[in-house]
């Protein structure tokens, strides 16, 4: 039976992620990934962060996540110490979908920096930080919500960049395949 053009058993799209930030106390960028080309230029997007800064930094999200409607987007955010976490979706998006992602990407940003949350800490391992960001999302759909999962896997590319290409798991060796190619590119 179709209604309104789809199909009753028809599944729905998968919750996705319009950009995932990491600011600091005074609403600069930490590490930021967008997944979409809703801010197509670096002044859209630093814009969007500042506006989202300044609407949320008065708020109370140090103990639990808060969630506001921003600009058609749904934003779920928590701070800790002097770190913000931002996740972004679509209006439509499931907020406990998006809330499942903060809560991952914050675990895993503390099990990785050994409790020690704080902007200068993150700063010094920013790469840490990157993968992280990549094992929770790739082109906006949400891979792994757990911290724990995605902190073993960014500790276990961070012990295995050495290894051979067939001991890697398939995330670890496009993650090499592409930095060689970087390299290769920058010569």
């Amino acid at each position: 039976m179709m209604i309104s053009g789809r199909s009753r058993d028809a599944c729905p799209p998968p919750p996705m992620i319009k950009n995932l930030l990491l600011l600091d106390s005074e609403g600069r960028c930490v590490a930021v990934k967008y997944y979409t080309d809703e801010w197509p230029t670096n002044g859209a997007k630093l814009g969007f962060e500042r506006s989202v800064f300044t609407k949320t930094h008065k708020t109370n999200a140090r103990t639990e996540a808060e969630i506001v409607m921003f600009e058609n987007n749904v934003v779920v955010y928590k701070f800790i110490q002097d770190l913000h976490f931002f996740v972004t979706g679509g209006d439509y998006e499931n907020e406990l979908a998006l809330a499942a992602v903060l809560q991952g990407f914050s675990d895993a940003v503390t099990l990785l920096l050994r409790g020690n949350v704080d902007q200068r800490e993150a700063l010094e391992n920013l790469d840490t930080i990157f993968l992280c960001l990549d094992e929770i999302v790739d082109a906006g759909l949400i891979l792994e919500t757990d911290g724990n999962m995605i902190a073993g896997k960014v500790a276990t590319h961070n012990l295995d960049d050495g290894a051979p290409l067939s001991e890697q798991t398939i995330t670890q060796a496009l993650a090499t395949a592409r930095e060689h190619l970087t390299r290769s590119l920058l010569r």
